[in-house]
């Protein structure tokens, strides 16, 4: 770099005349010490900070001038650009104070978020609930179809294992309990290239619950009646209603979610009921029956049917993965009540109601019935609990669709504040506070994926078993990043490393089994799971992409005097100095270089942006740290894309300060990172809003 002859060796003494000890004094924050001739002892230790050579730094930024930009020997990559296009001017220090309004509007940001959350273990329970609990008028039939007689047991195993995720979800929602999981667990202890992966899962995932739950509806209504249309103009009619009532707020939504699955868990005790009465009536003639004529013809077949009932009927607990989604609504310390509300009763539905279809439904007319529960409750108690059944199917299969439509716009809203997705999607209603954008973009985008697959529920269901495992395999593994990256991160509770391992060997395990059962499954999966990581990769590298096309642009110079692209390079190079001069924030309590370096760094990477401003909140009595400042500077130096800022802000450390800063310079708190917090940290994560990227 230019300057780069005025270096000194690096145990000698600088240069100590006039004109350099002013240009020092112009630039260092602290006063110079006197120094002593090393001792035989310490003449191998390396150099103190005032031996080192930061005064050489300090004067080279001086003499090219704070406007000046960071200069390189290597050519420029583009023909009829200089180096400046992509190199960024000197940083600054700044010391500053929050004003009234600022400090008001984070006064105001700390209140809301307390506010919102106002769901309580049954309403936080509802949302998920009508999914999971839903899934018993698809699951079955699915299971059925493999495992023959032998379902009971499988569906049994299926929910029973959901024991070992239950821990590793509550110690995730302990320690990060902010919105957009796993996503955002992802997020905060691996890279952002690994959570946008995450992301464009549960995009699927959601997609899936809602257009499989809508068309599932449709098809119940379509076995019992005739309809006047095709059966996907009902999935369509389901997933407009829904849209609407999302559009009316989530609070409002979670009570009629709750009041859907208050009446699908009567109506299941309602069949069940019956099927018990029907059963000690009729004895055991129905069930023996359908033991021994479909029982395997050895121990390694009824394995292997066991086996693969039990990869499918994993699909029973669909909806489950949502309820982190939506994690931050949740009032404290209620997430194990509502995990557990959701997974008791799926053991009960899944398992005890297959039994009861054994002993009441003759097994050949279970795998060609369309709706099995309705042919239950039938055969058990007559024409009037069929009806009644088909249209609880109904009401909490479009229960089903409010899930995945909610937790995907918790998901897009949080891609919105993280530059992922564009700011517009996070948009609100002035009266429901929902965020329309995001409501209307979710359904859109489903409707063209049901659109593609040619409205088969078949393709869809098959790409929702794959893609639901695979999200449920991120917990572990985001628990397993956490536990190794930010192991300081206080939580409860703290789960076995076994646990966490043995459940990821049984997801592989699933996801395998589910394979083997229907190869097509992989390739309808991984084929729209590229077209939504394409999607979220385009905006994450906005400026990259940009970039290579003002490149290609630059290499054709005839497109520079046609009339249409003339000015197409000045607009390129426009939009990108505007996105790259969006600031994000690195707070800081320590002047640890090693430690600056390496908050610059994790920005450098994951982050489209020429501006970062290290901020350091300065207590009273402990003032600021002395190297704070000349630290900054050299690592302005190390970073030539990057203008590395310092401001000093004469405040105290807490959520309100946080949230006031991030109003008075425009920044969203997801975009402001820090290192993780120790036990005796006295804030939440989600009371600060910030990202968590060292340890």
């Amino acid at each position: 770099m230019e300057g780069a002859d005025t270096r000194t060796p690096r145990w000698t003494e600088p240069p100590s005349d006039d004109e350099d000890l002013a240009m020092q004094s112009d630039w260092i924050a602290i006063a110079p010490v006197p120094r002593s001739p090393p001792t035989v002892a310490d003449a191998t230790a390396p150099p103190t900070f005032q031996e080192s050579q930061f005064d050489v730094i300090l004067r080279r930024q001086r003499r090219r001038g704070t406007d000046d930009m960071k200069r390189t020997t290597v050519p420029s990559r583009f023909l009829n650009l200089s180096n400046a296009f992509e190199f960024s001017g000197w940083g600054s220090t700044v010391k500053t104070k929050l004003d009234l309004a600022a400090e008001e509007a984070g006064r105001e940001r700390v209140q809301r978020l307390k506010d919102q959350k106002i769901l309580g273990q049954f309403t936080a329970s509802a949302l998920a609930g009508n999914a999971v609990l839903g899934s018993v008028f698809y699951a079955l039939p699915a299971v059925v179809g493999v495992a023959s007689i032998y379902s009971p047991i499988s569906l049994f195993c299926a929910t029973v294992v959901l024991f070992l995720w239950r821990p590793i979800m509550e110690e995730l929602g302990s320690a990060l309990p902010i919105t957009g999981a796993p996503y955002s667990y992802i997020l905060n202890v691996s890279s952002k290239s690994f959570a946008i992966v995450g992301a464009s899962l549960l995009v699927l995932d959601y997609l899936a619950t809602s257009i499989v739950s809508a068309a599932t509806a449709s098809s119940y209504l379509a076995g019992e009646v005739t309809l006047p249309f095709p059966a996907f103009v009902g999935t369509i009619i389901v997933m407009a209603i829904f849209t609407l009532v999302s559009l009316s707020g989530i609070k409002e939504s979670a009570r009629l979610a709750l009041a859907v699955l208050s009446l699908h868990i009567f109506s299941m005790a309602a069949l069940i009921i019956a099927s018990f009465v029907h059963w000690g009536r009729t004895g055991n003639a129905q069930i023996s029956e359908n033991w021994h004529t479909y029982a395997a013809p050895s121990v390694s077949s009824a394995a292997r049917q066991i086996f693969d009932g039990f990869c499918l009927g994993m699909l029973g607990l669909t909806g489950f993965e949502c309820t982190p989604a939506y994690i931050a609504r949740i009032k404290p310390g209620r997430l194990p009540a509502v995990l557990r509300n959701l997974h008791i009763p799926a053991i009960i539905l899944n398992s005890l109601i297959m039994v009861l279809v054994m002993s009441a439904v003759p097994l050949q007319e279970v795998l060609v019935a369309p709706n099995v529960l309705s042919l239950l409750a039938e055969r058990t108690a007559g024409r009037w609990l069929r009806v009644w059944l088909v249209v609880d199917a109904i009401i909490v299969l479009c229960g089903g669709v409010l899930t995945g439509i909610l937790s995907a716009c918790e998901l897009f809203v949080q891609l919105a504040d993280d530059r992922v997705l564009p700011s517009v999607f996070t948009k609100a209603m002035p009266v429901t506070g929902s965020a329309y954008v995001s409501v209307i973009s979710f359904v859109s985008f489903g409707g063209f994926v049901y659109a593609t697959t040619g409205a088969s529920l078949s393709i869809m269901s098959k790409m929702f078993s794959l893609v639901w495992l695979t999200v449920m395999t991120l917990f572990p593994l985001a628990l397993l990043s956490l536990k190794f990256s930010r192991e300081r991160l206080p939580r409860i509770p703290q789960t076995p490393l076994s646990v966490v391992l043995l459940t990821l060997a049984i997801a592989a395990t699933v996801f395998g089994g589910n394979i083997a059962i229907d190869p097509s499954t992989i390739g309808y999966s991984a084929a729209y799971f590229v077209v939504v990581f394409a999607l979220f990769a385009i905006t994450q590298e906005k400026t990259t992409i940009l970039q290579v096309l003002y490149w290609t642009y630059d290499r054709y110079p005839c497109l520079h005097r046609f009339r249409y692209t003339a000015g197409l390079g000045k607009k390129i190079v426009g939009v990108v100095a505007h996105m790259k001069r969006r600031p994000v924030c690195v707070l800081v309590k320590s002047d640890e270089i090693h430690h600056i370096f390496e908050l610059i760094l994790y920005v450098s990477r994951n982050e489209e942006t020429s501006n970062v401003k290290i901020v350091h909140f300065a207590d009273e009595e402990k003032g600021v740290p002395s190297e704070l400042e000349a630290n900054s500077r050299i690592v302005d130096e190390a970073f030539p894309r990057i203008t590395v800022d310092l401001m000093v802000v004469h405040s105290t450390f807490n959520p309100e300060t946080v949230a006031a800063l991030a109003h008075q310079l425009g920044v969203p708190t997801s975009l402001m990172f820090m290192s993780c917090p120790g036990p005796d940290f006295p804030y939440s994560v989600a009371d600060l809003g910030t990202r968590i990227v060292t340890r």
